[in-house]
């Protein structure tokens, strides 16, 4: 497989990196990655056990699942040092690392329609063990290309056998067809990152205004539907 620029300057950082390094801390290094790995991945299943438990009752209430799926993944050994170089670190250790980097541990949600995405944040930040550490609304206030997303960022608190940790999680919460827009576009500037021409970030844009649309009016189809079963009932 052939690799990117990115791809590329991240190996030379890495390399770049670890000549820095002792070598009898380098196993020390690797153990801070097995701790951040384990630490960060209970707070994966904190999160996605409390999103399943709201999806669930929504089910049994309204009859109804405001969460089409939940995706999760944790930020690659690679990728938390290259970020961290890129701060100007050379202290990788886990309360370093923990300090400075909010996305280790990321869980995706997609919802059905608009107003879910809202739904799923105001019941999740309003529960007692959940703080809310960074709200980026892209939905209301769209990136310049056109991506729409509800970021968050929670800190939560993870119970192990002789402590206590609080780990942050950053939550993307969107929905199907903005979903498709961001998926489609991050494999066309995973493919070329450097040399979009202006006319395909033109259509891009162009697409994601119109999927925007399709969404709202899907919303207002949704509400529609809803009145005339009330009404019927």
């Amino acid at each position: 497989m052939e690799r990117n620029s990115t791809d590329i300057e991240q190996a030379k950082m890495l390399k770049d990196a670890f000549k820095q390094i002792e070598p009898q801390n380098i196993e020390k290094i690797l153990q801070e990655y097995i701790e951040i790995r384990n630490i960060y991945n209970a707070a994966i299943k904190e999160v996605r056990t409390k999103l399943e438990i709201l999806d669930d009752e929504f089910n049994y209430r309204y009859k109804r699942n405001p969460i089409h799926s939940i995706q999760s993944r944790l930020k690659k050994p690679n990728s938390i040092i290259s970020k961290m170089i890129k701060k100007g670190f050379a202290d990788f250790s886990y309360s370093k690392i923990k300090e400075e980097i909010t996305d280790i541990a990321g869980i995706r949600v997609i919802c059905q329609y608009i107003d879910d995405i809202f739904t799923i944040y105001d019941l999740l930040s309003g529960q007692s063990d959940v703080k809310v550490v960074k709200i980026s609304d892209y939905i209301n206030n769209p990136k310049e290309n056109g991506y729409r997303s509800f970021h968050m960022i929670v800190n939560i608190p993870v119970f192990f056998s002789d402590r206590t940790e609080h780990v942050n999680v950053e939550i993307q919460i969107r929905t199907i067809a903005m979903d498709y827009w961001a998926s489609l576009e991050h494999e066309l500037k995973y493919k070329n990152p450097d040399n979009i021409p202006p006319f395909i970030k033109a259509k891009l844009l162009e697409c994601a205004e119109t999927i925007a649309e399709t969404d709202y009016k899907m919303q207002e189809i949704y509400k529609a539907v809803s009145n005339i079963e009330n009404q019927d009932n």
